[in-house]
């Protein structure tokens, strides 16, 4: 028996486990923050500018106090942002942590650059925000600017 080698595939075994469910849970968080997104909106329009403010307190107490006005209205400005046609098919790409900083942004083509190159680059959030801080896509000539 080669104890090694039995030790060693379990490790991967673990390892390639932990990256799928750290990915399917990415993608749930990002899936169910678009739809809250869609609910906040919906409600904004029936109820008011101020239900954000009324359901964020409620939230803090039920689920966790992570679910503030910053965070709802974050997830509002995700859904407003990704519901543009040109944006939905991208809008489970990357992690929310990614999206929390690109809808910062005003300009469509810049997220989708930024989407882009994140993706081809495996980019960590914090080297994402390094190139959108560095204005990267406004130093690109405008040829490049049109490759999605």
């Amino acid at each position: 028996m080669n104890y090694y080698n039995e030790i060693k595939d379990k490790l991967v075994k673990s390892e390639i486990f932990d990256k799928v469910r750290d990915y399917a849970k990415e993608r749930n968080k990002v899936i169910t923050y678009y739809e809250i997104g869609e609910l906040l909106s919906k409600a904004g329009k029936e109820y008011g500018k101020n239900i954000i403010k009324k359901y964020s307190e409620k939230l803090i107490i039920d689920v966790d106090k992570k679910y503030n006005e910053r965070t709802l209205y974050g997830m509002r400005k995700f859904y407003e942002v990704f519901s543009n046609a040109k944006l939905n098919a991208l809008r489970s790409i990357l992690t929310w942590t990614h999206y929390r900083d690109l809808i910062r942004l005003k300009n469509i083509d810049e997220i989708i650059y930024y989407i882009n190159i994140s993706q081809q680059q495996k980019l960590p959030e914090r080297k994402l925000m390094d190139k959108i801080k560095s204005h990267e896509y406004e130093k690109l000539p405008e040829n490049a600017i049109k490759l999605h």
